[in-house]
């Protein structure tokens, strides 16, 4: 047989790579075939992807797809605190910020990413095992279907921090919600629960994870499940507050966390999947994808173009503010950001000193 990889064999740092068997509706092994696990491993800083983990996230994908005896690529993370939080803060502020040359080589990279999981040619499952947030909101809608702890917490960043949700979710988030929601997430960067996510239609199922000291599985007791609110408006999922929230952190404190479930439901998914013509599938989800890729592959460069020089200006400020600030004060001063831009203030040292958090 011929070998279509791009290269021979890559060593992983940044991501775990895994083939685990598929399994029937019994949860028996299916002889021959399996499922590709593609895993960021980033849990200290909750799974937000490298420029290392982009590279290998291209490549991982891409031996995925020509990988014979795969039937579907499972996405996710390690631990139970995140999925993904978008890229990596860190890098951002201590390498790419105030870098636009070398920023725009990244967004290539990221731009490489997010198509390679649209045209992979097996169908793609978002494990979310957690925070979906920023770019990990944007790299879990570009996957086919999405199944999701129900403790996960769904939503964009860029506006809070100084980019603009443009790796995806400018582009596709209303195909998931419609229009006035993905407004509302893109710009507000409010965050939507699970129960809230799988409600609008943003995933496809959600499952608990929260295990009580007698052993049984508990629905996540943040989130409110009332239909709507005192005026009308929808309201499920929506997160718990004051009283009922101190109620529901006690009930929590006990409880431990058991993804089993959440597997569970993935490998159904992947057999679900499997008892279906194989080529029949592919086109059916590559016709499905075209929606997406309609709008990412048509904005795609001038969005990376503007994203490289934001560097110079908010993305410089927001990435910094998040990665020096203290704790519980990662933004700058919004409000004195807008004075001294409405006095003219040049993007300049001054400017930075002036919006940046204090400790």
């Amino acid at each position: 047989m011929k070998n279509h990889h791009l290269i021979d064999r890559c060593d992983y740092r940044d991501i775990l790579v895994e083939k685990r068997p598929l399994r029937d509706a019994h949860g028996a092994e299916v002889p021959g075939l399996y499922n590709a696990w593609i895993l960021l491993n980033n849990e200290k800083q909750l799974n937000s992807y490298t420029t290392q983990a982009v590279k290998e996230l291209i490549l991982a994908f891409r031996e995925a797809s020509c990988d014979r005896s795969v039937v579907a690529v499972v996405f996710s993370a390690v631990g139970d605190k995140a999925f993904c939080t978008g890229g990596n803060t860190k890098e951002y502020a201590e390498y790419y910020a105030g870098n636009p040359q070398e920023y725009k080589q990244y967004m290539r990279l990221f731009n490489d990413m997010v198509t390679g999981i649209l045209l992979c040619d097996k169908p793609v499952i978002n494990r979310v095992n957690g925070m979906r947030i920023g770019g990990g909101q944007e790299i879990g809608m570009a996957c086919d279907f999405s199944i999701a702890a129900d403790t996960a917490r769904f939503g964009q960043a860029g506006p809070k921090h100084g980019s603009a949700p443009d790796g995806g979710s400018t582009d596709f988030l209303h195909l998931f919600v419609g229009i006035t929601r993905a407004m509302a997430s893109c710009t507000l960067c409010e965050h939507w629960s699970a129960h809230a996510a799988v409600d609008i239609g943003l995933v496809n199922k959600i499952v608990p994870v929260l295990k009580a000291p007698d052993g049984r599985f508990i629905g996540n007791p943040m989130v409110s499940l009332e239909r709507f609110d005192a005026w009308g408006n929808p309201a499920y999922g929506a997160f718990k507050s004051g009283t009922e929230r101190e109620a529901a952190k006690a009930a929590m404190a006990g409880c431990t966390t058991d993804l089993s479930l959440l597997d569970a439901e993935v490998e159904a998914m992947a057999y679900k999947l499997s008892l279906t013509m194989p080529d029949c599938l592919a086109k059916t989800i590559e016709s499905v994808r075209k929606k997406k890729l309609e709008h990412w592959q048509r904005n795609g460069e001038s969005n990376r173009s503007w994203l490289a020089l934001n560097m110079m200006t908010e993305a410089r400020a927001g990435f910094r503010a998040f990665n020096e600030g203290p704790r519980h004060q990662r933004e700058v001063d919004f409000l004195e950001l807008r004075r001294a831009l409405a006095e003219a203030h040049p993007w300049d040292d001054a400017l930075l000193a002036r919006i940046m958090p204090k400790a």
